[in-house]
């Protein structure tokens, strides 16, 4: 009987990380906690709704897991090669949470991955210091989205942006300028850090019933965040 859910870089990655994992994890778990498989179908096995419904969500739970843990063990060897040293890790029992927005922008898997693996953390640090946004780029933004700077008094005032404005309704470029440059650079850091996990797992080898939740060939998959 095979004793590991993926094989990673000729490396056997074994079930009981996964199951560890799934441990720390709850089957209904806090908003960020980032399941695929049991975040819209959890209440109603709560609920206590029938066993197949159940048996479903748990192979679906039980595949989300194995891609997270995946994506640390693919993290920590990045780190390695990269000679970055990942944060202290965290304990097995704390669950981190990662902000709702977060999930949306990043998807389950990955958010999921920052949640719990220092070294996924340490990888996305990593990106995003080499990223580099040129002064144009956060210009425009801020010519783009001018809705966004509006001041205090502006907004008190209650001033619509895309009608007849003043220059004083708005921040300064100049005052605007270091945070939209850091939500650049953290927006550029994240698509590396996407393209750099589709790519480290694109040759993972997964055991039957450890595959992607939404792979299509086993016949209950699902792809949704």
């Amino acid at each position: 009987m095979t004793e590991h859910a993926a094989v990673v870089g000729g490396k056997p990655v074994p079930k009981d990380r996964v199951a560890a994992f799934m441990d720390t994890v709850p089957a209904a778990p806090q908003r960020g906690a980032g399941n695929c498989a049991t975040s819209h179908e959890g209440a109603a096995l709560a609920n206590g709704h029938n066993e197949a419904l159940s048996a479903r969500v748990q192979r679906q739970r039980r595949r989300w897991a194995t891609q997270v843990v995946v994506a640390d063990e693919l993290a920590r060897r990045a780190c390695e090669e990269r000679g970055l040293a990942p944060p202290e890790e965290v304990s097995p029992t704390q669950v981190l949470e990662v902000a709702g927005t977060d999930v949306a922008d990043m998807g389950s898997i990955v958010a999921a991955a920052l949640a719990h693996s220092p070294a996924a953390r340490a990888l996305l640090a990593e990106l995003e210091q080499q990223q580099d946004v040129p002064e144009a780029a956060v210009r425009d933004y801020y010519d783009r989205n001018r809705d966004r700077y509006l001041t205090p008094d502006a907004l008190r005032r209650g001033v619509d942006p895309f009608s007849r404005t003043a220059h004083a309704d708005f921040l300064p470029y100049e005052q605007a300028r270091e945070r939209i440059a850091r939500e650049l650079t953290q927006a550029a850091g994240r698509r590396a850090f996407f393209d750099w996990f589709d790519q480290a797992r694109a040759g993972v080898v997964y055991a039957a019933g450890h595959e992607h939740p939404g792979d299509p060939s086993h016949p209950d998959h699902e792809h949704r965040h």
